[in-house]
């Protein structure tokens, strides 16, 4: 589905997100030659620490289901099984009770998802070149990175100091790289 890819980066359980394509029909489609696709968010989590309908709320409460747009930014949900599929309606239709406009977010099934562009991967953390160049990541590495992924909800707000203190160990930052994300974090007042 089609949401700021920071804003996931910091949830519980998320193993990595890819920003890229779908929902078209053109081969190989590019940022500046879309044709009929959708940007969208690919999300991998850890179904031991989360669960799809987690990430949904995520989803439903943090942008406006209500908006009108174009196929290009249009409020999405792209499933990969009927049981997804049967998720979504449902938290659909508990999130059309919390808001007095119809939902205009489409729910259908994923098809071949594109990478986008390298630039548009982990947004946020590419505006931070320093710590980006620390880690030592290929650009695929960027895109795949568990690291990466929390770093970039970090440097884009969408997590709390206290969380990123419970799982400093598991991100493997040296003690410089440790600091510099804690000041932006603390700067960006989500602590």
């Amino acid at each position: 589905f089609w949401f700021p890819e920071a804003q996931f980066g910091c949830a519980k359980g998320i193993i990595h997100t890819r920003v890229g394509y779908t929902g078209g029909t053109k081969k190989s489609p590019t940022y500046h030659s879309l044709g009929d696709h959708t940007e969208t968010i690919q999300v991998e989590f850890d179904p031991k620490q989360t669960n799809y309908e987690t990430i949904l709320t995520i989803f439903w409460n943090n942008h406006d289901s209500t908006a009108c747009s174009s196929r290009q930014y249009m409020s999405a949900i792209f499933y990969h099984s009927e049981e997804q599929k049967q998720v979504a309606e449902k938290t659909k239709e508990e999130h059309q009770k919390k808001v007095t406009r119809p939902i205009q977010t489409r729910i259908k099934l994923a098809e071949t998802f594109y990478d986008a562009e390298d630039y548009h991967q982990k947004y946020m953390l590419r505006h931070h070149q320093g710590l980006l160049k620390s880690l030592s990541l290929s650009p695929k590495q960027i895109i795949t990175s568990h690291v990466a992924a929390r770093l970039n909800g970090y440097l884009g707000g969408f997590g709390m100091l206290k969380n990123l203190e419970l799982e400093v160990d598991n991100l493997g930052l040296n003690e410089e790289q440790l600091e510099y994300v804690r000041k932006k974090v603390k700067m960006g007042g989500h602590n």
